[in-house]
């Protein structure tokens, strides 16, 4: 996917047509409903129960009215709150078991578009994460998949419930009086223009809401990430502004959908109260005709009265819904892209017998008219360390990038023991390296699940070893709990040469045949750059090493140095043979150490010293 390809994955304000609501619910239906045909069937089933028990309990009215005020039968006296409180306690256990089963699907619905959204970001393509802000992807995860559950029960429960009592309610109604029920239902068709009237006034604020609703949370996340630069800084009370400013814009977005959402209910109250006003009129004049019943008034007085609330509910639901679609096009919109870097058809596994490395004129472009590399050729022999070294920019982390397939050549090719590793499957490429890099990462967790973070199957003796052996178990066991610690997030707890050697520990358990180094040392002080030194040493050794310095001191003894200049190889040579050259190598060297340091071997010993001394 190209990187302009990645930009946008926002849907457009209006994409909530009619037809793209209905492609959007019918994808929520198959994905993620159908799972559970079996629960939503039940709670279908007691939705109908808890409808005709709501009928019923209005058609009970006339047989009240009729044998116990106007025949006046006392064989009724115990019958009729009988069969009341049957209908009434039939209804509350449907409504229970609906109420039951529509929560366990809509929870189970927003955990399974949670994982599939998991699942995707995990196997998403490095630049469509570059592109993508975390709190943006924080917000898609949290909020948009329970409003997508909210539009799935509302809709179910709309269809299912409220729908089919409303149309029982009516029949109540017919069998009462059809012409008042005529004189009732009038209102119907109004209260459907006045709905979808306010749906779309819905629509451009429930998008741009979402929308301030991600910018909220990229906010968020950068000002607390960026926190001690804030403060450092003074900034406190712009970021307050800012933050500020978002939030009332969010608030604004929302008003306005909940004064459009809002109107639903008090509009279809009002007409319902004209519709009813209306019936008791035509009642009242048929009552002074003496053409009306009291207890036939009484129950679809009664039925229409109960028919009040699914009525609103209904007329609400489409006003409601929006919120969930909207969720549901910004969430598909993102697990709709497919990523770019995939296992080839036919893709085999990587097996490492030596480990050579070769690019073979490597061209490659983020997306733009500039190429980052420009016909890169270079090979790393078995076991051997190769160093890159250059300006920022130059392209040197785009080779390891490249090397570990989290971007594709545009031409060219990389291969590993002869096999282009766009042919062979990404787990098993990615599985043969170990990647220590200039900040690493560490989760919040224990320093042990830290070290074990490639291995998790690995035993406390094989993790207490790579700890030895990256310098890391003396001041791993000064901690509070040893291995046990919690290291705080990203690592926090812990200084940077500490965390660095986690890191250290962590390629080393993995043991994998090629190692990817970038500017493991860039970051720590003198002291801390010395131990990391020592331990990185150590695992170089027997591996295949890619290295990218800027301090020269830590590559000297390398056996190989590029210098990458404008995505170019303009020098290559061991340490002594550039600085024979006196080109762009010695002159990084010159930026670096004074000129006794560089011109003889005291000076090469000099340089040597952060590398050997642990």
């Amino acid at each position: 996917m190209s990187d302009s390809a990645a930009q946008n994955f926002t849907p457009p304000i209006d994409a909530l047509s009619s037809a793209g609501a209905a492609t959007l619910m019918r994808r929520l239906v198959l994905d993620y409903m159908r799972p559970h045909l079996w629960r939503i069937i039940l709670a279908l089933l007691l939705m109908a129960v808890a409808a005709a028990s709501t009928a019923m309990t209005a058609q009970l009215l006339d047989p009240a009215i009729k044998f116990l005020f106007l025949e006046k039968r006392p064989d009724m006296l115990v019958l009729i709150p009988l069969a009341v409180v049957a209908v009434m306690v039939l209804k509350a256990a449907a409504s229970y078991g609906e109420n039951i089963q529509m929560n366990y699907v809509g929870q189970r619905i927003v955990s399974d578009i949670q994982i599939r959204m998991f699942e995707h970001l995990m196997k998403a393509d490095t630049s469509w994460l570059r592109q993508y802000h975390s709190g943006k992807i924080i917000s898609h995860f949290l909020n948009d998949a329970v409003l997508m559950r909210e539009a799935v029960s509302r809709s179910l429960t709309g269809f299912g419930k409220d729908l089919l009592t409303l149309l029982l309610l009516i029949g109540v109604m017919v069998y009462q009086d059809a012409v008042m029920t005529g004189i009732a239902v009038i209102i119907l068709p109004v209260v459907v223009g006045f709905v979808r009237q306010l749906s779309r006034l819905m629509r451009k604020s429930v998008n741009r809401g979402m929308q301030e609703t991600g910018n909220l949370s990229t906010l968020l996340s950068e000002t607390l990430a960026g926190s001690r630069v804030v403060k450092a800084y003074g900034q406190e009370n712009h970021e307050i502004r800012r933050v500020t400013q978002s939030i009332n814009r969010r608030m604004d977005f929302i008003m306005r959908g909940v004064r459009a959402r809002s109107a639903a209910a008090p509009i279809t109250e009002a007409l319902t109260g004209v519709a009813i006003a209306a019936t008791i009129y035509y009642a009242g004049v048929r009552a002074q005709s003496e053409n009306m019943e009291i207890n036939h008034f009484a129950a679809f007085l009664g039925a229409a009265m109960l028919a009040y609330q699914p009525l609103k509910s209904l007329a609400t639901l489409s006003t409601a819904l929006q919120e969930g679609l909207a969720a549901a096009a910004r969430s598909f919109s993102v697990m709709d892209v497919k990523p770019a870097i995939t296992d080839a058809p036919g893709a085999t596994p990587l097996r490492v017998q030596q480990g050579r490395i070769h690019f073979e004129d490597v061209h490659f472009s983020y997306g733009d008219d500039d190429e980052a590399l420009r016909g890169i050729t270079m090979e790393i022999a078995p076991g051997q360390t190769v160093a890159l070294v250059g300006p920022s920019g130059a392209g040197k982390s785009t080779l390891l990038n490249l090397l570990a397939r989290f971007y594709d050549v545009s031409s060219g090719r990389v291969t590993i023991d002869g096999a282009d590793i766009r042919k062979v499957t990404i787990a098993s490429l990615r599985n043969a390296m170990a990647l220590v890099t200039q900040e690493p990462f560490l989760f919040d967790d224990t320093v042990r699940a830290n070290i074990a973070y490639g291995r998790p199957e690995a035993d406390s003796k094989d993790v207490e070893e790579a700890a030895r052996a990256a310098d890391a178990h003396e001041f791993i066991m000064s901690l509070p709990q040893g291995y046990l610690t919690i290291v705080g997030e990203a690592g926090m707890r812990l200084s940077g040469g500490q965390r660095q050697r986690l890191a250290v520990a962590r390629a080393m358990l993995k043991n994998a045949p090629i190692l990817l180094l970038d500017e493991a040392t860039s970051s720590l002080d003198t002291d801390s750059e010395r131990q990391v030194q020592g331990s990185l040493a150590r695992l170089r050794q027997g591996r295949t090493s890619l290295v990218i310095a800027h301090r020269l001191s830590t590559i000297i003894d390398a056996d190989r140095i590029y210098v990458i200049v404008d995505g170019r190889i303009v020098e290559s040579g061991s340490h002594r043979q550039l600085l024979a050259k006196d080109g762009v190598y010695a002159g990084l060297c010159r930026s670096q150490f004074d000129d006794a340091e560089i011109s003889g071997e005291a000076g090469t010993r000099a340089a040597r010293a952060p590398l050997t001394a642990v």
